[in-house]
């Protein structure tokens, strides 16, 4: 790459962005990366900011979550492998959070084996780019899971879902189990809202995945699985609203 590359200390953020918005232009959207290696944070933040993103890097976990608490951006590009906190605790608490629960997070790591891609999505991350990566496709993944982020955010205005002793609250993201709340992660929601809408329906598990991540995401069918197992355990007794049709996937009972 020709671009210049800054000196970064691992304490020390640096922002940047394409273009001022003008008057009557919606704000760039806002990209946080986290990365300990400086070239590469200098390599991502070069080719989003070219795509017209605003993009603050950090070299830490501990300054990414004050960061994202401070001012929550709209996407997170975060490093598996960092120092002290790293990126999969990282990604655990941001989702144990109300306030940075949705950002969506790109997992940016070397481990590219699949029980690694499952880890890391079992921690919330909502999609996983292994290095080497080529900066046009990790562009492309940005922008396709800010479109999808945004389409659930628009579906979560819809009305209440209530079925059997379940309400869900798309808009206020907020499950209730025979009156009582329900903690559950943004994947593990969506998984139940998409369930819930019709229940009596047989869904594949790839069905599932293009519906909760969007459509070529990167994820096995074992994950699907792991998901369901980790909702029905949450669930509890009523986990078996969740039924297992064989031979094709899951449904939620009629």
């Amino acid at each position: 790459m020709n671009a210049t590359v800054f000196p970064m200390r691992a304490d020390v953020k640096q922002s940047a962005s394409k273009s001022k918005a003008g008057a009557g232009q919606l704000p760039a959207q806002r990209i946080l990366v986290v990365d300990d290696e400086d070239d590469l944070l200098e390599l991502v933040r070069y080719n989003l900011t070219k795509e017209g993103f605003e993009v603050e890097c950090t070299g830490t976990g501990e300054e990414a979550l004050r960061s994202a608490r401070r001012q929550p951006p709209d996407l997170i590009v975060l490093d598996w492998m960092l120092p002290n906190v790293d990126g999969l605790e990282v990604c655990r608490r941001l989702k144990g959070d109300s306030k940075t629960r949705e950002i969506p997070i790109v997992m940016l790591t070397a481990k590219g084996e699949e029980s690694d891609m499952i880890v890391g999505l079992e921690r919330g991350a909502d999609d996983y780019i292994a290095k080497p990566f080529s900066p046009k496709v990790l562009a492309a993944r940005v922008r396709a899971l800010l479109r999808r982020h945004e389409a659930r955010r628009r579906e979560q205005l819809e009305t209440t879902i209530e079925v059997h002793e379940l309400a869900i609250h798309p808009g206020r993201h907020e499950v209730m189990l025979a009156g009582q709340p329900l903690e559950l992660t943004y994947t593990e929601f969506a998984l139940l809202q998409f369930l819930a809408k019709r229940p009596g329906w047989a869904y594949t598990r790839m069905q599932i995945v293009d519906a909760v991540k969007g459509e070529d995401y990167p994820v096995t069918e074992r994950s699907v699985d792991v998901q369901v197992a980790g909702l029905r355990k949450k669930l509890g007794a009523y986990g078996t609203y969740i039924e297992t049709v064989r031979g094709v996937g899951y449904r939620f009972r009629a």
